[in-house]
């Protein structure tokens, strides 16, 4: 095609008023594709693939092999796949200008998703690439990160709204923090109170009372009179070896373990506190929004702290109590992906009732 012809049809274009192949595609697609009934729609695809994915696999064929490396990858794609989804449709709402809770609340809740993203991440490479358990390891930066700007989200919500409850609204808030604070207790209960309240299982205690107390190999007096030498130091033990021989961190990684490990029941306190409040701040934003234009959405953001809170529960509770046997990815975690994909729809649909609203006031002038 010539130049002359190429000018010809582009002012034919304009003179019609048509708009070009690619403007109008582009259009046409981007608004559609990212359409609030399209975002929700996917995420619960993904929630109900996680959920299959869990149900069928979750199970080990035996104890001795366990779950199988593929399936822990599943698990992780799943989980930060759904984590980065909705740190982008939070963030989404905190560049626009039109939200009614206000940007900085989705500002906080957003980077929380990011921080569990990112710390989900750097705790896959520590446990399938290194092959550690490690009780803390750096990716607990992020989430302790995660805690913070979630929480302080939450509280901007609350503190935008006047919290007008009826007695009975009191006494469930009451119910659930009463609830929430047993439930953390029983699970950061150290051994030493678990024996006292008879809760620890039987073995332990028996195991600590019966067994007895080993004394270190005495020399034995050399037959010439001379002094007996001190008897060589024990080789370690089979399943130590073992596990020095599965592992392939580096000498820095295994460094950097031994120096966190001292701070892990702090770090995994916090965590259970944490929970605790997040749960507290749902049900009062649960009950703030029930029954407003916005309270479809609030209530996904309260559903996905509810998943959280019970995740991260079941996985404190069998990290405390499975005595070393517990493996990432069992069957509960899948309220990871709930809370994660939870949070974006209900961001999702705050940004489109937003946008109507605003839209409609708009029409209204217009008329």
């Amino acid at each position: 095609m010539s130049h002359a012809q190429f000018v010809a049809i582009e002012l034919l274009v304009r003179h019609l008023k048509i708009p070009m192949s690619s403007t109008s595609e582009k259009s046409s697609t981007s608004p559609s594709l990212f359409s609030a009934q399209n975002l929700v729609i996917a995420g619960i695809i993904w929630a109900v693939m996680a959920l299959l994915f869990f149900l069928l696999f979750s199970v080990p064929l035996s104890k001795e092999e366990g779950l199988p490396l593929w399936y822990s990858i599943g698990t992780y794609i799943f989980e930060c796949g759904a984590y980065l989804g909705a740190a982008l449709v939070c963030l989404r709402n905190w560049k626009s200008p039109h939200m009614v809770s206000g940007r900085n609340v989705w500002l906080g809740i957003g980077l929380g998703m990011l921080f569990y993203f990112m710390a989900g991440v750097l705790f896959g490479i520590w446990e399938l690439y290194f092959g550690l358990d490690p009780d803390v390891s750096p990716a607990d930066a992020f989430y302790l990160g995660s805690y913070v700007v979630l929480i302080g989200g939450m509280v901007l919500a609350v503190s935008s709204k006047r919290l007008n409850l009826e007695l009975w609204q009191w006494g469930l808030l009451s119910a659930i923090a009463a609830f929430g604070i047993a439930v953390a207790v029983w699970v950061a209960a150290p051994d030493s109170w678990r024996l006292q309240l008879g809760l620890a299982p039987a073995s332990v205690e028996t195991v600590a009372q019966t067994a007895p107390a080993t004394k270190a190999p005495v020399a034995a007096p050399a037959v010439d009179g001379s002094k007996a030498k001190a008897a060589p130091p024990a080789a370690p033990a089979p399943e130590e070896a073992e596990a020095e021989e599965a592992t392939q961190a580096p000498a820095w990684v295994l460094a950097l373990d031994k120096q966190l490990t001292p701070y892990a029941y702090a770090i995994n306190l916090f965590y259970i506190v944490g929970d605790v409040f997040l749960l507290i701040i749902a049900t009062a934003l649960l009950l703030a929004f029930w029954g407003g234009r916005f309270s479809q959405s609030w209530r996904m953001i309260a559903a996905a702290t509810f998943s959280l809170y019970i995740a991260d529960m079941y996985f404190k509770w069998r990290d405390t109590q499975a005595e070393g046997s517990y493996q990432s990815g069992s069957l509960l975690e899948v309220f990871f992906v709930f809370s994660a994909i939870l949070f974006g729809i209900g961001a999702t649909l705050e940004h489109d009732i937003s946008t109507r609203s605003r839209q409609s006031r708009r029409g209204r002038r217009a008329a």
